[in-house]
């Protein structure tokens, strides 16, 4: 599954934006890093990275950690987690997700070379 078909079944089916979607996909590929790391290789603000980072927290994909740096958790742990709190925020059943799923699946393997190096 390649980066631009989970950036796109991260928007659809969690509902976050395309910034999120591709910061999300930055750290968990390339492991932890700060905004300004983030904005740096995204091209973007070092104030939108922090706010997108920090958005993500909130949705139990990162962890913020000590140094204004960022971590992803585990992937299959994230796809679920995102799920559930949208479906929270919008008063529907959580219930299993292939699309998420496969998602979570599909980026253990980077996560897991990102933190092994």
């Amino acid at each position: 599954m390649s980066l631009s078909k989970i950036e796109d079944d991260l928007t659809s089916e969690l509902g976050i934006s395309a910034l999120q979607a591709k910061t999300y996909l930055l750290v968990t590929c390339g492991g932890m890093m700060t905004p300004d790391e983030i904005a740096s290789r995204l091209g973007v603000p070092a104030s939108e990275a922090l706010d997108s980072a920090e958005s993500l927290v909130e949705l139990g994909a990162f962890i913020d950690m000590p140094g204004a740096r960022f971590e992803a958790m585990h992937p299959r742990f994230t796809a679920v987690n995102m799920l559930r709190r949208v479906c929270e925020r919008h008063g529907r059943p959580f219930g299993r997700n292939k699309v998420v799923d496969a998602v979570g699946a599909a980026l253990e393997e980077p996560y897991d070379s990102a933190r092994t190096k």
